[in-house]
């Protein structure tokens, strides 16, 4: 079970990373928002590439963060059932739910998204706008990239659930936070 830790684990640190550089993404995006704001009212002037690259940063910030949002359980949860079950229950519901249906959602993701970046990149498309910014090919790559780093996140999560699935009860005396299984694991990796 030690390796399914060592995979979990290698998996969040990377939508980790990935989301601690999107929040400075996210910095980036308000100040160059303030600065168009502030070249239309003061100045009466524009700029279409600083538009388009807060567009840009937007674009990045979430399709890059729904990793990062699944790993930090931020996403949006109907729990009507979910919350009253215990953790067996929750690491079921977690595991199908990974398997079945977030898989699936990726890999549509990925498969309808392949041929529109593909004629997108064959053509090194460009802004459609005069003075906007080159690399539109980029931002639309960032569709099946986002398919899989959250197919990755949901990989990691599924192995979490495994890992619950599989710690056996332990009986009732002073009961760790955490899973048996999932604790040795841990402690073996140590």
């Amino acid at each position: 079970m030690p390796f399914l830790l060592r995979g979990a684990r290698a998996l969040e640190s990377l939508s980790s990373r990935t989301g601690h550089l999107l929040a400075w993404f996210t910095w980036a995006m308000v100040l160059l928002q303030s600065g168009v704001v502030a070249l239309r009212h003061l100045f009466d002037s524009g700029s279409i590439a600083l538009q388009e690259s807060v567009v840009y940063l937007h674009g990045a910030a979430f399709m890059l963060g729904l990793a990062y949002a699944l790993q930090t359980d931020a996403h949006v949860r109907v729990d009507i059932l979910y919350r009253r079950m215990g953790t067996r229950g929750k690491a079921w519901v977690n595991a199908v739910g990974y398997l079945i249906f977030l898989l699936s959602i990726c890999t549509f993701m990925l498969i309808s998204s392949w041929q529109f970046v593909l004629n997108s990149w064959s053509v090194l498309e460009d802004s459609a706008n005069a003075g906007g910014l080159p690399g539109v090919f980029l931002l639309k790559s960032l569709i099946p990239l986002a398919a899989i780093t959250l197919a990755l996140a949901g990989a990691a999560q599924f192995m979490r659930a495994l890992l619950q699935l599989m710690e056996t009860p332990a009986p009732t005396t002073k009961a760790s936070a955490k899973p048996r299984l999932l604790r040795q694991a841990e402690e073996a990796e140590a």
